[in-house]
């Protein structure tokens, strides 16, 4: 349990990472990261549901991911 709280919290610096090295990308690319958010976290509750827990990990960490492309977006 350790181990996937620790690649979870891996998910911020890789967001901000990402956000930085691709920061001319980030205003184009908001409708997608809406749409990304929205069907991952859907996916995420279906694979929870179906006790595969770690794809809904996999899709929690593309969430956070894409969730800070899309708030250093708007700065």
């Amino acid at each position: 349990m350790l181990i996937e709280i620790i690649l979870i919290l891996l998910a911020f610096p890789v967001g901000y990472l990402i956000a930085w090295l691709a920061a001319e990308e980030l205003v184009a690319g908001r409708k997608w990261f809406k749409a990304i958010i929205g069907l991952f976290s859907a996916l995420g509750l279906i694979f929870l549901i179906k006790d595969t827990y770690y794809l809904a990990l996999t899709f929690l960490f593309i969430i956070i991911v894409a969730s800070i492309s899309l708030i250093k977006s708007k700065v």
